[in-house]
């Protein structure tokens, strides 16, 4: 999908009090930018913030980042946060490629959330996907503690491949479904992204699943 240019959007991301410019200054730092010690769950490729944002706010007792590569995108996360009645302290904004991600965060993530993210389809791409194993060793010096994953797509293919991999990557899965609409259990408490709402609206079954690892 082509992303449309949107003239000074960058400008206006690096002027947002909610976006952290040079993020790898903050490398190991990510409490005192929060300035307490909640738990920092991170979004990789937040896109418009519509779940990152709605997370924020339904659980103020930890801190979110959103991570996203594009301006034209995150100019539109941050023109929804700046539309609400308060300011929104426990989340950031990060504009960086997730392969970087070893530079920004150092044992300090409880939680990765990736949500319908690209499933680079071809082979040799394979590599690109975000639960690829070699993101998922880039991931392992990023958590502190207990490493959690939580993936949802749209993609068959993806979701098979992420179950392989996280598998052998030695996490234990749980809340594992194929279809989390007709899931009540695991719906309870699920915040949409936009894709995933358009996607719905279309029949198209969401996957979902839970990782674990000590």
């Amino acid at each position: 999908m082509r992303l449309k240019n949107i003239p000074g959007a960058r400008e206006y991301v690096s002027n947002s009090d909610y976006v952290i410019l040079e993020p790898e200054n903050y490398r190991g730092k990510w409490k005192k930018v929060f300035n307490n010690s909640n738990d920092i769950h991170i979004e990789i490729g937040m896109g418009r913030g519509n779940f990152i944002i709605n997370m924020a706010l339904k659980y103020p007792n930890t801190n979110f980042i959103g991570i996203e590569i594009y301006d034209s995108v995150i100019i539109k996360a941050i023109k929804k946060l700046e539309s609400l009645e308060n300011k929104v302290t426990n989340l950031k904004i990060v504009r960086m490629d997730a392969t970087y991600i070893e530079d920004v965060f150092d044992h300090q993530i409880s939680r990765i959330y990736l949500n319908y993210s690209d499933p680079w389809p071809k082979a040799k791409h394979s590599k690109r996907r975000l639960t690829s194993p070699q993101f998922l060793a880039r991931y392992e010096n990023v958590f502190a503690g207990e490493k959690q994953i939580f993936q949802k797509t749209d993609n068959d293919a993806l979701f098979e491949f992420s179950l392989e991999s996280l598998k052998d990557a030695g996490y234990s899965l749980k809340n594992v479904t194929y279809d989390l609409y007709s899931d009540e259990k695991n719906l309870e408490d699920n915040v949409p992204t936009e894709y995933e709402s358009k996607f719905v609206s279309k029949g198209i079954k969401i996957k979902r699943l839970e990782a674990y690892k000590s």
